[in-house]
């Protein structure tokens, strides 16, 4: 019996060692643990900021496009009509001589 006496202080020994160092674990465990937390709390806002810009950079995008299309439609109707001022000066210029002729007096041929 004494023999047993002696080894059970040296197993309780270490199992409060072992106890110990599982404690130490858990609460550096647990110290990381809400590291990682804040850390992906702030990264979760870094991305709700970084959406709210993208989501404001599509509304101007939108803006911008509607804006170029509008534009791009008045300069294709300004476009129309500046070929149509140009077939008409084309046909005046094309009738100018025998009008000349006429009103000089020539015959036409």
């Amino acid at each position: 019996m004494a023999r047993k006496a002696a080894t059970t202080p040296s197993k309780n020994g270490r199992l409060e060692e072992a106890l110990a160092t599982l404690v130490t674990n858990q609460a550096l465990l647990v110290a990381q643990n809400t590291r990682t937390d804040d850390r992906f709390a702030r990264m979760e806002e870094r991305f709700a900021r970084t959406d709210e810009r993208s989501a404001r950079m599509d509304e101007r995008m939108a803006l911008a496009q509607a804006e170029s299309a509008r534009r791009f439609a008045g300069i294709e109707n300004e476009l129309g009509e500046i070929r149509a001022i140009l077939r008409a000066h084309q046909q005046i210029l094309e009738a100018l001589p025998e009008a000349i002729r006429q009103k000089i007096g020539f015959e036409s041929r």
